[in-house]
């Protein structure tokens, strides 16, 4: 069974969860948001049925429900922030807030955040600098989840990027993406829906690749040695730069989460007019749309255009919550007390 319910009575609930493990309500808030934006665009993976993990790493300190986020180094174009295991997209947000301040004063603005926890849907971060009318671009470095090319088990991660473009009619570009052929949060939607996963998925312990997601031991990377290449890339520009790193030691015997992002805002305007930039991109977009699609395809897509069409459907219908998230979330929210969002439908 699948159940609707409305993007804001998910976002308070969530909210609500996040308050009673010590979150602030403004953090709270923000955390929560971040988890119905990625559910509203159909990014399920990155969305409410974390709940119950994060709550785990709350109780554990894994995740800090009180941060104290200090900016230790500010130079030119470049900063450097402390996280303090915030949540991740509190975290984030302040990482592209420095990032996108730094771009108005010199053009260019790089906030390399360490010791975040999980960000989810990093997309939203670039957004922000989109917002701000300029180019955004985010990527967070994690714990091994993945395997590189060639390797039996876990050696890299799924490290996203996300690239924001801004427009002048047309909604932002927004290429939001994981290095790893999907993120980890699919194979938990699988696991809870009782699908099986595509082959190219994930390994199982002997390193074969499996369609049975309770069997995935590790992730396997987009476009093998490409897919591998750029999460280690950025574990050198999320972690190494922020003198905190997390494959090598992670590799070499040390446990838990470890986890760093960098934000990076670019102003458009340092380049000549920006509303020549943004009309470019518009005419961009109409052309690749305009062009004719090969059999089995109605049209050609844009990044971020079918995050759109889906965020429009569930704003109107509701968010459609699995019977295995519903499960986890209901059993938050008894150990709580916290009262489950209302149902819209059940389908």
């Amino acid at each position: 069974m699948i159940r609707k319910v409305s993007h804001a009575d998910l976002a308070l609930f969530a909210a609500r969860v996040f308050e009673s493990a010590g979150v602030s309500p403004g953090h709270a808030a923000g955390w929560a948001e971040t988890l119905i934006w990625a559910n509203l665009r159909g990014v399920d993976s990155h969305g409410v049925l974390r709940i119950p993990r994060y709550v785990e790493l709350l109780g554990t300190g894994e995740i800090n429900p009180a941060p104290n986020l200090q900016m230790l180094r500010s130079v030119g174009a470049i900063a450097l922030l402390d996280a303090d295991r915030a949540p991740g997209p509190i975290a984030m947000h302040r990482a592209m807030e420095e990032a996108i301040g730094l771009a108005r004063n010199v053009h260019v603005g790089w906030c390399v955040a360490r010791g975040i926890t999980h960000a989810g849907a990093v997309g939203q971060f670039a957004l922000q600098a989109a917002s701000a009318g300029m180019v955004g671009l985010v990527m967070t470095a994690s714990v091994p989840l993945m395997a590189y090319y060639g390797s039996k088990g876990s050696v890299v991660s799924t490290n996203p990027i996300a690239i924001a473009i801004p427009a002048a009619r047309r909604a932002p570009l927004l290429l939001d993406m994981a290095t790893a052929t999907v993120a980890l949060g699919k194979i938990t939607q699988a696991r809870n829906s009782g699908a099986a996963i595509p082959p190219d998925w994930g390994l199982d312990r002997a390193g074969v690749p499996t369609t049975d997601p309770n069997q995935v031991a590790t992730l396997m990377p987009m476009a093998g040695m490409k897919g591998a290449g750029l999460s280690l890339m950025i574990e050198c520009l999320a972690s190494l730069t922020a003198a905190n790193p997390v494959i090598a030691p992670a590799l070499s015997g040390r446990t838990g989460t470890n986890m760093n992002g960098v934000a990076i805002a670019l102003d458009i305007a340092a380049f000549g007019d920006p509303a020549a930039f943004l009309s470019d991109v518009d005419i961009l977009g109409d052309v690749i749309a305009q062009q004719p699609p090969a059999p089995g395809f109605d049209r050609l897509a844009l990044p971020g255009e079918r995050g759109n069409a889906v965020r429009a459907k569930r704003e109107r219908d509701g968010i459609p919550l699995p019977e295995g998230t519903w499960t986890g979330l209901s059993r938050i929210a008894a150990e709580r007390g916290i009262a489950m969002p209302g149902v819209i439908a059940e389908v």
